[in-house]
């Protein structure tokens, strides 16, 4: 019988974006996965929180966004947790929710090249199978010499329209996704609502409509 495959998605998502959906959908089809976790952090532990809108709101945002999608689902697990999120421990939740299915981080190759400073990142790197993405202005190749090429031969090269099979999944780990990803960015979303531009087709029409209700990003 097939395990089940569970990609997590995890960031602040501070807001949730037409980029991060994109994204998701293609990792969903390439790694043939039966359902992806959106998992907004609490408080996530390498970025400051000046401008973060509240959990509660971030949470309710990503629901919003995933509503026409049936294989995305969104995860409160980080933000019942409160404090720091961490990946490890987040994992072992996840794992202890599905123990048989086969579980995939999904990160961006910017993340993935600073994982020595995760928390517990070996074990992380042992305990789950790892989806980089590409991301711009960063090279995906640079994925290979991270913890200087110690993981190299786990790490596969996904090409064209290729889907992981189950032969790629006994023989490696960690998968290098090339995407062509929108270039949208959180960051440059809440500066265009800061200064009253319009982001119509950044976000959904829903998440719009709850931050323009909300007042979020305004400060």
């Amino acid at each position: 019988m097939k395990k089940e495959r569970i990609g997590l998605f995890g960031g602040t998502f501070n807001p949730v974006h037409e980029g991060h959906i994109k994204v998701a959908e293609i990792v969903q089809q390439r790694a043939q996965l039966d359902k992806i976790l959106f998992i907004p952090s609490y408080e996530p532990p390498h970025k400051g929180s000046a401008d973060m809108a509240p959990a509660v709101h971030r949470l309710a945002m990503v629901k919003l966004a995933l509503e026409p999608y049936p294989k995305f689902e969104a995860s409160s697990i980080e933000i019942e947790e409160k404090g720091k999120s961490y990946s490890i421990i987040t994992l072992q939740k996840i794992k202890k929710i599905y123990p048989k299915a086969r579980i995939f981080f999904i990160v961006g190759v910017d993340a993935f090249l600073e994982i020595d400073t995760w928390k517990d990142y070996e074990e992380v790197l042992t305990q789950c199978f790892f989806i980089v993405v590409s991301r711009p202005d960063y090279c995906l190749k640079d994925a290979m010499n991270v913890l200087n090429g110690k993981y190299m031969k786990n790490m596969y090269g996904v090409s064209g329209n290729e889907k992981l099979n189950e032969s790629k999944l006994s023989l490696y780990t960690i998968f290098l996704l090339p995407i062509q990803a929108l270039e949208i960015s959180s960051s440059a979303i809440r500066a265009k609502i800061r200064t009253g531009k319009f982001i119509k087709n950044l976000v959904s029409p829903a998440v719009e409509a709850y931050i323009r209700e909300y007042n979020l990003y305004t400060w």
